[in-house]
């Protein structure tokens, strides 16, 4: 028959690097914390490894630690392992998330320019098609942003000649970029 101690002759014996009165200590708490564990984890793996991680840290500082309360000291010091466990794991999550958001930003980004570069060029192409005082004046209206006004008074034509000019740049444009309009 196996002798009984209390908790106190186990801790003694604990720091005196007694194996037995840990694998006494083991057998007498493993299920109890296993269960709290696994209440606020709810995974029996990760609640298992949290216990032999609680179980470890016992062995290796049973020199150091000043238990007086044993069963008290194994839930507090499993709390704290939990607790920093779920901390860890929404940090990873943040993090995973965050690399996610990036990571799709980057996408939309890539091709919101890939777009842009296409419809560059291709406003290019639709502008080389058109007779080069039309192209200057679209240039001068819509790039520069100058009125009809200016531009008739800075190459010496009338108003309704530049309007013109817009005019027949706009139907040019919009019949090469058709492909490039939404409904939205």
């Amino acid at each position: 028959m196996k002798p009984i101690f209390t908790d106190e002759q186990l801790v003694t014996q604990l720091s005196e690097g007694s194996k037995s009165a840990f694998g006494e200590i083991y057998e007498r708490y493993w299920y109890k914390l296993f269960c709290i564990s696994y209440h606020q984890i709810g995974s029996k793996e990760e609640a298992e490894e949290l216990v032999h991680d609680l179980f470890e840290s016992v062995w290796k500082r049973k020199n150091e630690s000043s238990i007086g309360h044993l069963s008290s000291y194994l839930v507090i010091a499993l709390k704290h392992l939990i607790t920093n466990h779920i901390k860890s794991k929404i940090t990873w999550r943040k993090y995973q998330e965050y690399i996610l958001l990036n990571k799709m930003q980057e996408i939309s980004s890539t091709e919101e320019n890939i777009q842009f570069n296409d419809l560059s060029e291709a406003i290019d192409r639709a502008m080389k098609k058109l007779p080069e005082k039309t192209s200057r004046i679209f240039q001068l209206s819509r790039f520069e942003n100058q009125s009809v006004k200016n531009i008739a008074k800075e190459l010496h034509i009338s108003e309704k000649a530049v309007e013109y000019h817009i005019t027949r740049s706009l139907k040019v444009l919009k019949d090469n970029l058709s492909i490039y309009h939404t409904d939205n």
